[in-house]
C-alpha cells in the first residue's frame, strides 16, 4: 500500500451541495418561457395516438354536425305550428300534427346520434389521456434511473415528486378536456356560421361583430392569467417539497420543537400558492361571464332585427327561432374556446416543467465495450485523483493509494475531510475530475455501472429497508437467491434468531417507516443482505454508534464475518473500532496527511493521535464525522 501527499486545498464540506430548501428552490417563474416549443413537444408525444385522435376528430365532427342540423329542422316545425295556428284562427286550415311529429322524430334521431358519437369520442379520448399519463410517468421513472446523483443532491425531492404527480396530472387532465372541446368548438363555430348564412346574411353579419370583441377579451385575459398559472405550478412544487421534507423528518422536527417553524414555513409557501392560484382562477374565471355578457348583447340585437325582418316577411318565425338557437351555439363555443386557450396556458406551464426534467443532462453513458469481470479480486488503486462537486472548488487533491485484495482499509478524518466523497467516487456515483480509480487494473469508467456496483456491497450507518417482508428485504442483495440462501445469510449475520422470534418470522411485513423493528435489528438485516450479495469488496460506514453494547457486539461479529477475505473500506467515526485495520488513511481537507497502522500513528503523535485522544476528552477538540 502506498499513498502520496500533496498540498492541501481549502476544501469545503466533502459532501454534495445540500438540496435547496422549499423557501429557496428554483427561481421564480413568470410564465411558460416557450409556449410554442412546449406545445410542439407535447404534440410530438400525441403523435403516437394519430389513429385514436382521428377517431375522436371524426366522431366529434359527426356529433357536432348532428346537433347543428337539429335547430334548422326544428325551425320547420315551429313555422308549421305558427302558420297552422294563424290558419286555424282565420278558419282556413289547421295544424298538421303528422308533419310536426315526423320532424320531431327526425330531431330525436339526430340528437340521439349526437349523444352516442359524443360518448364514443369521450371514451377514446379518456384512453388516450390515461395512456399519455402512463407514458409520461414511465419516462420520468426511467429518466430518474439515468440521472446523476449530482442532480438529486442539488434538487429538493418534493420538487421531483411534484413533476411526476401534479404536473403530469395537470397535462393529461387539461388535454382530456381541451382537445375534444377544441375540436367541437371549431366545428360548431364553422357549422353554425354556415347554417346562419343559409338563414339570413344580414343577421349573420350582426352576429359576427362578436368575433373581434371576443378576440380582444381573450388576448387580455390570457396575457394576465398565463403568469399566475405558471406560478401556481411552481409553488405547488414548493409545497410538496416542504411537506415531503417535514414528513420524512417528523421525528426530528418534534424532538427539536420545530413544529411552529415548520408551520410558519408552510404558511408562507402556501400563501404564495394561494395568491397565485386565486389570481389565475379569478382572471380565467372572468372569461365566461364576460363572453356570456357579450353573447347576450348580440342575442338582444338579433331578436330585435329578427322581429323587424319577420314583420317585413323577409324571414319566417321558425327561422328566427332556429337563428336564435344558432346565436347561442355560436357565442358559447367562442367563450369555451377562449377558456380552452386559458387552460392550455396551465398545460404549457406543467408540460414545460416535465420536459425540463426529461431534458436534464444524464449520466455519462457506459462505454460501448465494457470490461467484463465475473468476480474481481479486490485490488483498488486511486491514481492522482482530483475531484470537486463544483468546477471552482476542488476538495480531493491528487489522491493516490493502492489497496491490495483482502485488506481492511480505514478512512478517518474530521467532517469535511473527503471520506464519504471517496466512497461516492469509488461507486461511481460521481466521476473524478481528473486522474483515475482502478479495480483489478481496469479504470472503473471502463465498466458498466451496474457491473461495477455488483462487485461492491455497502453497509451504511443510515440503514435502508423498504415496505415488504424481511425475506424480501434480505433478498434485495441478490434477487435470484433461494429461501435457504437467505436464511444462511441471516445466520451469518447473527440475525436469524431474532427473526424467528417474530410472530411471522421471515414473512413479517416491515411497515413503510420500518419502525416496527429496532435500529440494531435493521443494521443486522442490511449486513445479511450484503452477505447474501457475496461481493468482492465492501464499503462500511460504522453502524454501531446508535445501538446498545450487546447489539454492537453482534453487529461487529457479523461485520467481521462479512469482511473476511474481502477488500473492505471502512469509514470510521469512532477510532477505537478500527484498531485492527491493515492500514489507516488519515484524511484532512481532501488529502492523505498520514497513513499506517493504529499503533504506529499513535506513536507519531500527529493528526491521527490528536483525533484519537479527542474522543476521551470532556470537550472534544475535533469531531470525527
Amino acid at each position: 500500500m502506498s499513498a502520496k501527499n500533496n498540498t492541501a486545498s481549502n476544501a469545503g464540506a466533502s459532501r454534495a451541495p445540500r438540496g435547496r430548501g422549499p423557501m429557496g428552490m428554483g427561481r421564480p417563474t413568470e410564465k411558460a418561457r416557450d409556449f410554442k416549443g412546449t406545445m410542439i413537444k407535447l404534440g410530438h408525444y400525441l403523435s403516437a395516438y394519430k389513429l385514436s385522435i382521428a377517431v375522436v376528430l371524426l366522431f366529434a365532427i359527426a356529433s357536432t354536425a348532428a346537433s347543428i342540423i337539429g335547430p334548422k329542422i326544428l325551425g320547420r316545425a315551429t313555422t308549421n305550428l305558427f302558420e297552422g295556428v294563424v290558419a286555424q284562427i282565420a278558419g282556413t286550415g289547421g295544424i298538421d300534427f303528422g308533419y310536426i311529429g315526423n320532424i320531431l322524430l327526425q330531431v330525436l334521431i339526430l340528437y340521439t346520434a349526437s349523444s352516442a358519437f359524443s360518448f364514443i369520442q369521450g371514451w377514446v379520448m379518456a384512453r388516450v389521456a390515461n395512456d399519455l399519463t402512463y407514458r409520461f410517468r414511465r419516462n420520468i421513472d426511467e429518466k430518474i434511473s439515468r440521472m446523476p446523483l449530482r442532480y438529486f443532491d442539488g434538487t429538493n425531492h418534493g420538487e421531483v415528486l411534484s413533476r411526476i404527480t401534479n404536473d403530469v396530472d395537470a397535462i393529461t387532465h387539461s388535454l382530456n378536456q381541451s382537445l375534444t372541446q377544441t375540436i367541437t368548438s371549431v366545428v360548431t363555430v364553422l357549422g353554425v356560421l354556415v347554417m346562419m348564412l343559409s338563414i339570413n346574411w344580414l343577421m349573420t353579419l350582426v352576429t359576427l361583430v362578436v368575433l373581434p370583441l371576443s378576440i380582444g377579451i381573450v388576448s387580455i385575459v390570457i396575457k394576465h392569467s398565463q403568469i399566475y398559472f405558471a406560478q401556481q405550478q411552481e409553488y405547488l412544487g414548493h409545497v410538496n417539497g416542504h411537506v415531503e421534507e417535514m414528513y420524512g423528518g417528523h421525528e426530528v422536527v418534534r424532538a427539536f420543537n420545530g413544529e411552529a417553524r415548520s408551520i410558519q414555513q408552510f404558511g408562507e409557501i402556501n400563501d404564495k400558492l394561494y395568491s397565485s392560484a386565486w389570481k389565475s382562477q379569478f382572471i380565467s374565471g372572468m372569461m365566461m361571464p364576460i363572453m356570456t355578457f357579450v353573447g347576450n348583447l348580440v342575442y338582444v340585437v338579433v331578436c330585435i332585427l329578427g322581429g323587424w325582418l319577420a314583420i317585413r316577411k323577409a324571414i319566417t318565425v321558425g327561422d328566427i327561432q332556429a337563428f336564435i338557437q344558432y346565436v347561442r351555439s355560436f357565442t358559447h363555443p367562442i367563450a369555451q374556446f377562449a377558456n380552452i386557450v386559458n387552460v392550455l396556458q396551465q398545460t404549457a406551464a406543467a408540460a414545460e416543467r416535465v420536459f425540463e426534467f426529461l431534458e436534464e443532462p444524464e449520466e455519462i453513458p457506459d462505454t460501448a465495450k465494457p470490461v467484463q469481470l465475473a468476480q474481481a479480486s479486490g485490488q483498488v488503486e486511486f491514481r492522482h485523483v482530483h475531484f470537486g462537486y463544483t468546477l471552482d472548488k476542488t476538495i480531493i487533491n491528487d489522491f493516490s493509494a493502492l489497496v491490495e485484495p483482502g485488506r481492511k482499509i480505514a478512512i478517518v478524518g474530521p467532517t469535511g475531510a473527503g471520506k464519504t466523497t471517496m466512497v461516492k467516487l469509488l461507486m461511481r456515483f460521481y466521476d473524478v475530475s481528473s486522474g483515475a480509480i482502478l479495480v483489478d487494473g481496469y479504470d472503473i469508467r471502463d465498466f458498466r455501472r451496474q457491473d461495477l456496483r455488483r462487485q461492491f456491497a455497502m453497509v451504511l450507518q443510515d440503514t435502508w429497508l423498504f415496505n415488504g417482508t424481511i425475506m424480501e428485504n434480505i433478498r434485495y442483495g441478490r434477487p435470484d437467491a433461494s429461501d435457504d440462501e437467505v436464511v444462511a445469510a441471516a445466520k451469518a449475520a447473527h440475525v436469524d434468531h431474532f427473526i424467528r422470534t417474530l410472530p411471522e418470522g421471515y414473512a413479517m411485513e416491515l411497515n413503510e417507516e420500518t419502525s416496527n423493528i429496532s435500529e440494531g435489528q435493521k443494521q443486522l438485516l442490511t449486513i445479511a443482505r450484503a452477505i447474501l450479495a457475496n461481493p468482492s469488496m465492501l464499503i462500511l460506514d460504522e453502524a454501531t454508534s446508535s445501538v446498545d453494547t450487546r447489539t454492537e457486539i453482534l453487529i461487529q461479529r457479523a461485520m467481521d464475518h462479512l469482511m473476511l477475505g474481502r477488500t473492505s473500506f471502512i469509514i470510521a467515526h469512532r477510532l477505537s473500532t478500527i484498531r485492527d485495520a491493515d492500514l489507516i488513511l488519515v484524511m484532512r481537507e481532501g488529502d492523505i496527511v498520514e497513513q499506517g497502522k493504529h499503533t504506529e500513528l499513535l506513536e507519531r503523535g500527529g493528526f491521527y493521535a490528536e483525533l484519537y485522544n479527542s474522543q476521551f476528552e470532556a470537550a472534544p477538540a475535533a469531531t470525527t464525522g
